[in-house]
């Protein structure tokens, strides 16, 4: 008999990963019954394909505990003070995520895992893996926070699983020890959900579990310290950007090279890649490509299998993208730069740049961050709801940079920042989509403002170069 048979479930939320933890749990035998507060033709439908799979649903109350649970699975996005989870909490009721739940569905001799979290770059970095991973031949898959649901993953005959793991998930884990593991930087994000830095970095530090290689960047102070931090870990293994110690990957100059995973670490280095394999090229791009390799290569995978798996990467839109040349600037599109940290990297690939910025800075402080690209701006161009706290920060400690604001938020916003910002750039300067605040104030989520960036940009070139004139 199943360990879930007759176990009474209530799954919390109705989106992608909550959908997958109902139907995984009825089809073992769990007695599901799926809540979500929204109730609209949409969860009508979702709920009509769960109940067909024996699972019952309510929507329109994601309040109230369903009597009798014994087990709730929340989705992501639910804070852990929402009143069904306080109510579950307060109950005695264990309360896990998808992640936790997929951990415990895993068959006998499943595919391990290899699991990324972080602040910036997982996405990228889980790609990366895959990439790698594939090209030495293993049946690999990128799951978690990106891609297919883990829960129906674990089920599949992979040999090896990439991971991409949010705080939120980490949180509602808690048995979870993927094979190796990354943290590959932390800033201030989230802080609203998880209620502080210090539960923040909390949920986090979870990915470094007995028995896992902790892969750690050394030139980010908290990823170092949580990792030497990590109790019973396996082995540690930095990378960095300067020349690697043993036991480090790092950069030689024109090489991305390993002395963490050869026979002597202090002896010896294995050429992984070169620095021109990176794409896009940016240094923290650099830091991301040493991090899937550390990844790649706890699990076994030979330098030339790093080699041509970032050959083969394919970065994904939104992430420091070349839009177009116009009059000699080049345009690049980084919508995915919704905090002060992601920004930054963006900006520091750049020498000369007119800085599009702008949006809903979720109470994160940007002064730190104008303070330090000050020097490389060309101009800026403000837009969205807290472009104001963006302007003070500029007068304090970039007053002599020329700064446009657009007050606009209309359809045709995007093509008046992008006019200004070409009118404010000269032939050699980048102008740089990094947004650094959220994009809900203005566009339903950060691809459709990078999309509008792009759309802008298209026409601005097919209108000819705009210092012509």
């Amino acid at each position: 008999m199943s360990p879930w048979d007759g176990l009474a479930v209530c799954v919390a939320g109705l989106g992608v990963s909550g959908r997958a933890a109902a139907r995984a749990l009825a089809a073992r035998g769990a007695r599901v019954t799926a809540v979500d507060a929204r109730d609209g033709d949409e969860q009508r439908a979702q709920a009509a394909e769960l109940a067909e799979r024996g699972a019952a649903v309510r929507l329109g109350d994601g309040e109230t505990l369903p009597e009798g649970t014994g087990l709730v699975v929340t989705s992501p996005g639910w804070k852990p003070d929402a009143p069904l989870l306080a109510a579950a909490a307060a109950a005695g009721v264990e309360i896990i995520g998808e992640v936790e739940l997929a951990w415990r569905l895993r068959p006998e001799g499943a595919a391990p895992w290899l699991a990324i979290t972080g602040t910036d770059g997982k996405t990228t970095v889980v790609r990366m893996l895959a990439c790698m991973l594939t090209a030495a031949g293993h049946k690999a898959l990128a799951v978690g926070n990106v891609g297919t649901p883990i829960v129906e993953a674990v089920a599949e005959p992979y040999d090896v699983l990439a991971v991409e793991l949010s705080s939120y998930q980490l949180h509602w884990s808690s048995s979870l020890a993927p094979l190796a593991a990354t943290v590959l930087n932390i800033a201030p994000d989230h802080l609203d959900w998880h209620g502080s830095m210090d539960a923040y970095v909390g949920a986090k530090a979870k990915i470094f579990a007995p028995g896992t290689v902790a892969v750690y960047n050394a030139d980010d102070d908290t990823s170092t310290a949580l990792a030497e931090r990590a109790e019973g870990v396996e082995r540690r293994a930095g990378f960095t950007l300067r020349v690697p110690r043993p036991g480090e990957l790092g950069v030689v100059e024109e090489l991305l090279v390993d002395r963490a995973f050869t026979a002597d670490p202090a002896a010896e280095a294995a050429e992984l890649a070169a620095l021109a394999d990176v794409r896009p090229f940016a240094p923290h791009n650099v830091a991301n490509a040493l991090a899937a390799a550390g990844l790649a290569r706890a699990f076994g995978v030979p330098p030339e299998a790093v080699r041509e798996g970032l050959r083969s990467f394919v970065p994904d839109p939104h992430r420091i993208q070349h839009v177009a040349d116009v009059g000699g600037v080049a345009y690049v599109n980084d919508s995915k730069a919704t905090q002060p940290h992601a920004a930054a990297a963006s900006l520091a690939a750049y020498e000369s740049i007119v800085w599009i910025a702008g949006g809903l800075l979720k109470g994160l402080d940007v002064d730190d961050l104008v303070r330090t690209c000050a020097g490389r701006l060309r101009g800026v161009v403000l837009m969205g709801r807290d472009r104001h706290r963006l302007a003070e920060a500029l007068a304090r400690h970039a007053a002599d940079v020329p700064v446009v604001d657009v007050a606009d938020t209309d359809t045709g916003a995007m093509d008046r920042v992008v006019t200004e910002a070409a009118a404010l750039a000269r032939p050699g300067d980048t102008v740089l989509l990094a947004p650094v605040g959220a994009s809900f104030d203005m566009f339903a989520n950060y691809p459709a403002r990078g999309e509008a960036f792009i759309a802008a940009v298209e026409r601005l070139a097919a209108a000819g170069d705009p210092q012509a004139s």
